[in-house]
Parts: structure tokens; sequence; C-alpha cells
């Protein structure tokens, strides 16, 4: 600890940049910055003094003629460099602040994957725009041209904590506040590891690059190209760094399953004693909130892989949404926005005091700061656990139909994975006057380059092989739709999800739903037993019946896309539909 301290008190920032106070006083900082240092970082990175892996060298296997490499910079350095050249301001605390100009998120429409031999029968070309192998070969041509003499910093990282199934990868960045931003979240190899580190695949990310259309087959100057041929992602034109992240999930969405893995979009927390659980969950629904327990060791909060040996995350970092975040409501993720070196994306601060100001949306609603995991208390270093023994799949369920909890089999997990419904409310978009279903494959569509179907079929096989509880949690609407009932009671939520987790729900009296068919408690001590039956808590029971029946079709009428790729088991697992005499 001592020597780490020093080191930080020696740590040079930009003239006339200070921070708020020494850092010796920052407990919170030390303990994850020295977690950090004995587990991935090199002693003499740590030091100040440069490593074999911090040498600079030519990246002649890309033909990419740099003017200066900056190889495996540590996380001092980055930030020391991100200031002082004017990529980011220092705000109160020690984060790192800075602004990605018009993209504030990602930019779907501008991701490609190359259309080659290898990829013909293997992607799923309905949800991944293709690009041509002469467009990509003029994209990369001009990549290297714009590269040519320019400062680049590289990173050689791992995509998952699974020691036999982590993908090595190579990250170059024009920005040394990207690098720190992948450092951040990747996982770093050890001093051992860095010794013979070969990569696997390479990232590169340029901002100022500027893609043609008639020339790249893009469709603006924004691009995200894919090659799984050449193991190659070019990404230019958005300084969002969270572009980095997703290719890296999805290159291992595309290459786990080859192995029998399973790639997921969802938080992993574990209680111990062979109790860990899975949560799947779109954006709203609770996944981060419910999964952050106290009481249970958070594996990661977005992105996992299951194989023969466990969970394990594929990420070394969070990547959390910051607008309207309180101490009072996240008090985990708030204490990392003062930590040192953390690195918040269109956070507003106020440019005199440096306070920040989570509640203003000026520069962007999806405001974000990434950080080392281990600056979570009770989050694991490893990334690892055992086999899971329960699964959720959170909903926000708008309509009001949906009941808080209810236990699914095999096929209905399977079923509801390939839906991956949730609902907008009312307000939420221009022209949304009611609530809108919503649903996003296998709880991540956009990062799926193969079909749903080989993630549902390999989801099924390890619930069974494993024999995992799956549930279906509800944390919308009660006693009506928005905007006539209200949100289910978080205190409900959490006392039927612990009751699931410690086994104790099992043993409850269940019902069968009559439009969903799955299973649903009928009482639960210390919960209202009338929530448990959303029908019980309309007023209206004929509404209710005509909304759950609208809920139902909209379920049928999507999974009819995937009606020929699963089993008749599977297919049986929705809900019923009424057919009128």
């Amino acid at each position: 600890m001592t020597a780490l301290t020093n080191s930080l008190t020696a740590f040079t920032l930009a003239p006339g940049v200070v921070l708020a106070r020494p850092l010796q006083l920052y407990p919170r900082v030390l303990r994850c910055w020295v977690l950090r240092a004995n587990i991935n970082v090199p002693a003499k990175a740590i030091s100040g003094e440069k490593s074999v892996s911090q040498q600079n060298v030519e990246l002649a296997d890309l033909g990419i003629e740099a003017g200066e490499i900056r190889k495996n910079w540590s996380e001092e350095r980055l930030y020391e460099q991100a200031v002082r050249s004017g990529e980011g301001e220092v705000a109160k605390g020690g984060a790192l602040l800075v602004k990605t100009g018009k993209h504030t998120g990602r930019s779907a429409k501008d991701k490609f994957t190359v259309r080659d031999d290898s990829t013909e029968n293997t992607v799923w070309w309905d949800n991944n725009a293709s690009m041509t192998p002469a467009n990509f070969d003029a994209l990369w041509e001009d990549f290297q041209a714009h590269l040519a003499g320019k400062t680049l910093y590289t990173q050689q990282l791992f995509g998952g904590a699974d020691l036999d199934h982590r993908a090595p990868v190579r990250v170059v960045n024009e920005f040394a506040w990207h690098s720190l931003f992948i450092r951040h979240l990747l996982r770093i190899p050890t001093t051992e590891e860095y010794a013979d580190f070969a990569h696997e695949f390479t990232i590169i990310n340029s901002p100022s690059f500027r893609a043609d259309p008639a020339k790249h087959g893009t469709v603006s100057e924004t691009v995200i190209a894919v090659n799984f041929a050449k193991k190659l992602v070019l990404i230019g034109g958005t300084s969002y760094a969270g572009e980095t992240k997703k290719s890296v999930f999805t290159i291992l969405n595309y290459i786990l399953p080859t192995k029998g893995v399973m790639p997921m979009h969802c938080s992993v927390n574990d209680g111990g004693n062979d109790d860990a659980a899975i949560f799947f969950g779109l954006s709203g629904t609770g996944k981060t909130t419910l999964s952050a327990d106290a009481s249970r060791t958070l594996i990661g909060d977005d992105e996992h892989g299951w194989s023969e040996n466990g969970l394990f995350n594929f990420e070394g970092g969070c990547y959390a949404k910051m607008i309207n975040l309180s101490p009072e409501n996240e008090p985990e993720i708030y204490a990392t926005t003062s930590m040192w070196g953390t690195v918040l994306e269109n956070v507003v601060m106020d440019p005199e005091t440096r306070e920040l100001d989570f509640f203003d949306n000026t520069l962007a609603e999806n405001s974000r700061g990434a950080y080392p995991i281990s600056a979570i208390e009770n989050a694991s270093l490893s990334g690892r656990c055992g086999q899971p023994k329960n699964l959720i799949m959170l909903t926000c369920d708008a309509f009001g139909v949906m009941p808080p909890i209810a236990k699914l089999t095999p096929e209905q997990a399977m079923y509801h994975f390939l839906s991956g419904y949730t609902a907008k409310v009312a307000g939420t978009e221009k022209g949304v006057t009611e609530p809108t279903a919503t649903f996003s494959t296998c709880f991540g569509g956009p990062f799926m380059p193969r079909h749903p179907s080989e993630y549902g079929k390999l989801l099924g096989e390890l619930i069974d092989k494993y024999d995992v509880n799956c549930w279906l949690v509800s944390t919308g609407w009660t006693g009506g739709a928005h905007g006539v009932g209200h949100r289910m009671p978080i205190k409900a939520t959490r006392a039927l999800l612990n009751a699931a987790l410690d086994g104790s729900l099992n043993d409850a009296e269940f019902r069968q739903d009559e439009t969903f068919g799955f299973m649903v408690p009928a009482a639960l001590e210390g919960v209202d037993s009338t929530i448990l039956n959303p029908r019980d808590t309309w007023n209206d029971k004929a509404a209710y019946d005509a909304q759950a029946e609208k809920l139902a079709q909209m379920f049928v009428e999507n999974f009819k896309v995937y009606e020929a790729h699963v089993s008749a088991d599977v297919n049986a697992a929705g809900p019923r539909i009424k057919v009128d005499a």
C-alpha cells in the first residue's frame, strides 16, 4: 500500500490542475488500484518504470506506419496524457470528464459485418447489416493511410475471465482516454501473461476517421465494421467509447457458441455454496439494481459467459449509466464518480467548483461512467463463479398483466429468452400514448451475430444439464396498466426474488396462469397475496382479460419468426390464445 500511495502522491497532472485533496485521503481509490495492481498490473507499470510490455513496437502486421506507439500504458500515464492533451477535464474527486460529441450512444445503423465464405451461413443476416469484402478492403486501406504518422495507444487485454475460453484482443486507440476506458472495461494480463501474449482479434478505433458511403458501402461517415475472417474490427467517426466494448461482446457472441459456451447479456451474482444467479433484462427492468445485492458477491453487471467451468464475466470493469444518479438509490456506483481514474462520459460539470450534476441531461440522456470492478466493495475480482442455481428474466410489464414472479419450465425459459420482452411507457418517445411492447431477442439482439435459435438451444441444454430453476420477474405495473396502476413495490419484488434465490419459494403453493401457462405462487409470507394474481389487482376484470389477451397476441406474433427453428415443446410454451367459437 505504501509504495502505491507514494506513487500516486507523486502523480503529475497538467499545469494548474489539482485534485480536491491528497490521494492518500482517497481510501476507496487506493483499495481499487492496490487490488488491480496486485492482480493484473505489472509492478514496474505501477512504479512508473517502463516494463518490457510498455516498450514501443511497430504494428508491422497491420501495415500501419504510426508516428509513435504507446503500448500498454498504465492508468496513471493515460489519465495524465488525456488531461495534458486536452481530451478531458478533472472533476472534483479525480474522475476524468470527457465529451463524445454528437455520438452519445451506439450507432446501430452504422455497424456492418463482412459477408464472405466464412460468414455466409453462420451470421444472422436478418439482424446484421452486411459489407462486401471489397468495401472492407477499401475501408482498411484508407484506415491505414489515415493513421500513418499518428501517435497511437495500444492495449493487450482479455475478453473473458474463464482461462479456457477468454479471447485475447489488441485494442488500438487514437485517444488516450479511450485506451484508459478499455483498460478499465476489459481484463488486464498478469506480468507472466504479457510475456507470451498473442492476440486473436484487433480492434482499431479512430474517431477522426470519416467513412465514404460511396467507396466503403456505409450509410454515413461513421462506421463499425467487423471482419471475422481477418479478425479485425474498424471503428471510425464516433467518440462514444462503448463501441469498442460492444465490439468485444460481438466477437465473443460469435466464437463462444462453437465451443459450447453460452454468451449472455446479463448480470450475475453469487451467494456462495453453488448459489449463483443469472439476471437477464433489457434497460429499465432493474437488472443492475436487483443484482447489486450487498449480501451476495457481484460477478459482473453486463456481459457473461456460461461454460463447463461455470459462469464468468467478460469484463474487468463496469460501464454504468450516470443520468439521475444519486447516493441514496445507488450508493456504490455514486461513490465511483469521485474516484480517481473513473471515466465519465457526457456528465455536466460546474467549471469553477468542478461539482458534477447528474440530473442535467444537456449533453446526453445516456451519460456513462467507466471504472474497474474492484471499485465495487462486494465485487468478485476473479470474475468467475460456479454453475448457476437460478436464472431470472426481468421484464418491466407496463400493461400490468404479468405477475411479479412466475416459475418457468425449461421450454418456457427458452421461449421467453428468445422473446426478450419488456415494454415502453407513454411519454418515453414522441407519439407513444400507451404502453408499447418491446421484444429484443436473447435480451441483446443488436449484439447477436448468430441466429437467435443457436443461443436459445444452447441455453436450453445448459439449463437442463445443470438443473437450473428459471423465473420470470415483472418489475412493471400492477393494479392496471401504466397511467392507471402503479409500479410493482420494490419491497415485494425483493422479497419474492430472495425467496426464489434461497429456495424457499419452491415450497410455495402454485397456480397455473390461464393466459401465459407459467406457474405463479399463490402466497408468500410478508407479501400481499393480492399482487400475486394480477387480475385481482384490477377493478375492471373485463379490461384485464382484454389486456392480457392483447399482450398474448403480441407474444405469438413476435415469435412467428422462430417457430421453424425450435422444437414443438418450445412453440407450445407460449401464451394460450383464445379462439372464438
